[in-house]
């Protein structure tokens, strides 16, 4: 819609998980390296954990992209399902056909010949679960089970957990001690913050852009990281709707009034939700970016704590969640007002719509018009090909028959006196002389016979 009006060759915030627009930002370059260092180091258990549209489907994504043919991946997005069908989801994943009607210890028995089969061939397997904090606490259980297939020196499944913030909660509880104790690579993806805000907007500009790209100034990126949170795919949802907005008002600079009527829009439209403060009062360690490890041998279960990345406790998360900003109201006077805006709005549209299809319409007249000339000028081009065409025949027809009579024709020949004798005394007309092609008649020739001469001479 609006990409040819900013030069874009496809719209930079799309809500799609696209590997080609990850902005590496601190928090994400840390988690993507764990996440391929758990795999690459066969460490069992990973878990990733962050806020809903923090961009963790993008970082698999990113790290599936970047796995090497020897890796056979199972992925799993529906996680609504109990133990049994969690099995047959993964046979199917993996290509297995689980069958009908077989049951469970045939179907772990075809899973671990599959899984026995890709680590004779030095092929590594990998299962991924994405939203995992749907899984119920038997099929967690069984996907415990599934790690005990390993070899005396390596598991046969390397198992990936991602999910949202309550997958920790879920994993705390005391009947999943076991899982938590195979767990080594943990990681929590926090919001970004301002500057990175700002980065990560003009970094998926300048990746859609065609020649010079487009760019939100700081002021414009501090509305929306206040408005985001820092959350990416609330960010992308703010920033579409900017550059939509401009479209429809021609402007080609995105500036501050624009962007505080687009959140306020999106806020009354209850699209976004009003502004919250997550991040404040944090310090260096609560947003340092490590590996972290489950400790559950030395803390109780629920006190389980990601080591190089504390947690803050209920109290803190309470005060920080306190607003610090004041919003709008949104009284039944301002909503009129935004009404009177959009219908200006609309009506503005639907006036440059109008104009589009007037000159859409001029222009296609035109190019009929164009079109008749064009046809005009090939027929008159054909009529005088055929003159031409005509004109030479008939020069061709006038030098032939012009060369046949000059052959025809007898060249002129002087008389001279010799010649002259010579016709004498033969009797023949002189060769410069037209005979007569008249033929002989009787007395001609009976004349000729007695008096040996052309004519008779008769004296008086």
């Amino acid at each position: 819609m609006y990409e040819r009006f900013y030069n874009l060759r496809e719209r930079p915030f799309s809500l799609t998980p696209d590997p080609d627009y990850l902005y590496p930002s601190r928090a994400h370059s840390e988690a993507l390296a764990h996440l391929r260092c758990g795999i690459e180091g066969q460490a069992g258990f990973v878990v990733i954990t962050g806020e809903i549209g923090s961009g963790k489907t993008t970082l698999l994504q990113t790290v599936l992209r970047g796995l090497d043919r020897q890796t056979s991946v199972a992925r799993l997005v529906n996680t609504m399902l109990n133990a049994r069908e969690l099995i047959e989801a993964i046979m199917l994943d993996f290509g297995i056909d689980p069958g009908d009607g077989r049951s469970k210890p045939l179907l772990l028995r075809d899973l671990a010949g599959f899984l026995v089969d890709q680590r004779v061939s030095g092929r590594l397997a990998l299962l991924v679960i994405d939203e995992a904090q749907n899984l119920s606490t038997s099929a967690l259980e069984e996907i415990r089970m599934l790690s005990n297939l390993e070899t005396e020196k390596s598991k046969l499944l390397q198992i990936v957990l991602v999910g949202q913030p309550n997958l920790r909660d879920l994993l705390a509880r005391p009947e999943l001690e076991q899982l938590r104790q195979r767990i080594t690579v943990s990681y929590h993806l926090l919001p970004l913050g301002a500057d990175e805000t700002a980065a990560y907007v003009n970094h998926r500009l300048k990746r859609a852009a065609i020649g010079t790209p487009l760019q939100f100034s700081d002021d414009v990126s501090a509305i929306v990281h206040e408005h985001s949170q820092g959350v990416p795919r609330t960010i992308n949802v703010i920033a579409d709707a900017i550059l939509l907005f401009g479209y429809g008002e021609d402007k080609r600079v995105i500036d501050v009034e624009l962007a505080r009527q687009v959140v306020q829009e999106l806020e009354a439209t209850n699209v976004i939700g009003a502004a919250r403060v997550v991040a404040a009062g944090t310090t260096d360690d609560e947003t340092s970016f490590g590996r972290s490890l489950f400790n559950s041998q030395n803390a109780a279960p629920a006190d389980v704590q990601l080591v190089g990345r504390s947690t803050p406790p209920e109290e803190s998360i309470a005060e920080r969640a306190s607003p610090a900003h004041s919003y709008p109201d949104h009284s039944g006077a301002a909503l009129a007002g935004r009404e009177r805006n959009l219908a200006a709005r609309e009506g503005q549209l639907s006036a440059r719509e109008g104009r589009l299809t007037a000159r859409q319409d001029d222009l296609a007249a035109r190019e009929r018009e164009l079109a008749t000339r064009e046809a005009r000028v090939a027929e008159r081009e054909h009529q005088l090909a055929e003159q031409r065409r005509l004109l030479a025949r008939e020069y061709r027809l006038t030098s032939s028959s012009e060369g046949s009579s000059g052959r025809i024709a007898a060249p002129a020949v002087s008389w001279g006196p010799r010649a002259g004798a010579a016709s004498l005394e033969t009797g023949a007309p002189p060769l410069g002389r037209t005979r007569s092609l008249k033929p002989e008649g009787a007395w001609t020739r009976l004349r000729r016979s007695v008096f040996r001469s052309a004519k008779p001479v008769f004296e008086e």
